[in-house]
């Protein structure tokens, strides 16, 4: 398979993970297409993956994805790999415009081709994999090559060619943690309603949301497959003491209180004994540096609007971040921003630095 990958100057790539069955989520099968042949890998049979290494940092060879974010942080993390040269169909029909840009979507629009969304949520962790499944991987790198080339041909016709690269550049610049072997402390507070709780029941909310992750862990599936987020909130509010009161919150079920009664009234209980705790304090950017990301916004916006693009096409919000924080004077200045290349800044530069020096001279208060 190598001997055949590297004889190729592109080479079509996707992963499949288990995210939606395992508490950890991994990669399971990585997909390669080149003009003629498909391949279909099994890290979980192969251990060691590192003669894929240079295939993926060779910047002569093009590694053709569609919505890399993700695949690219799951190589990382499993296998750390680095990336050059990406070609990212998902982001290039968001420069182009298209109003669909999932890769169904998008195979039936340009090819015909209709895919089997049955094994979109499938357990990719299982084995012996369906043949079915696997035939549903090998469609979503077959045609990846034939849909760069008609996107590489609109690009250049329309221009935007320059400006997809540099986002290709900064897709390949991506690069993950590796996963830490115990839920962060105050992972809890991440929970939606957490920061309206009163301190006891905040600790009451952490000590419950342990038991969850604890629970998960050792089944190996995903948190919410032990139990939601908006029951283990409900049990923080109420702290229910005896069984009969966990008949009253919502969620509970019966076989939901057979299989975690005993273990959640003992988390709750050391909740309730344990100190409150309170939200912790994000540092609030100073007013000046909200004031400027709100015009860069509004301004990026608009952009995007007369161009019939997302707003992230113009630019990436990391960007706004940056200009927000330490305003550019200058187009030296604008060298240094990350992720800000050329092409955008040649576009935008001129009108990014009036924005911000009209915003610096206003009267306060205007």
């Amino acid at each position: 398979m190598l001997r055949v990958l590297t004889a190729s100057d592109h080479v079509a790539v996707d992963t499949e993970s288990n995210s939606l069955h395992a508490y950890r989520e991994r990669v399971c099968l990585i997909q390669f297409s080149v003009p003629g042949i498909d391949f279909i890998v099994d890290p979980i049979a192969l251990k060691d993956l590192s003669a894929l290494a240079p295939l993926f940092a060779n910047p002569d060879q093009q590694k053709i994805f569609h919505a890399a974010d993700n695949d690219l942080a799951a190589l990382a993390r499993d296998h750390r790999f680095t990336f050059a040269n990406i070609f990212d169909t998902m982001a290039a029909a968001r420069s182009l415009g298209w109003t669909q840009v999932g890769l169904a979507a998008i195979l039936e629009a340009q090819f015909g081709v209709k895919l089997n969304k049955a094994y979109q949520r499938a357990d990719w962790g299982r084995r012996p994999l369906l043949p079915a499944m696997l035939d549903y991987a090998r469609l979503d790198t077959h045609y990846l090559a034939a849909l760069r080339d008609r996107q590489s041909e609109a690009l250049v016709s329309t221009g935007h060619w320059p400006e997809v690269v540099e986002e290709f550049e900064r897709l390949a610049r991506v690069r993950t943690v590796a996963d830490s072997p115990s839920p962060e402390p105050m992972a809890f507070w991440r929970v939606k309603g957490a920061h309206d709780l009163g301190p006891q029941q905040a600790a009451v909310l952490q000590s419950v949301y342990q038991y969850r992750e604890a629970q998960a862990e050792r089944q190996d599936v995903p948190p919410f497959k032990i139990m939601g987020e908006p029951t283990l909130l409900e049990l923080a509010r109420h702290a229910p003491r005896s069984t009969d009161d966990l008949r009253t919150i919502a969620g509970m079920t019966p076989p939901q209180i057979g299989r975690h009664g005993r273990q959640l009234l003992q988390a709750i209980e050391q909740g309730l004994q344990a100190p409150g705790l309170r939200p912790p304090r994000g540092e609030r950017e100073p007013d000046e540096v909200r004031d400027r990301y709100d015009l860069l916004h509004t301004w990026r916006k608009n952009r995007a609007k007369v161009r019939g693009v997302e707003s992230d096409v113009i630019l990436p919000r990391t960007v706004l971040r940056d200009l927000s924080r330490n305003p550019p004077r200058t187009h030296d200045d604008l060298e240094q921003v990350t992720d800000f290349g050329p092409r955008r800044r040649e576009m935008y530069g001129v009108e990014i630095l009036a924005l911000l020096l009209d915003a610096a001279s206003a009267p306060e208060g205007a």
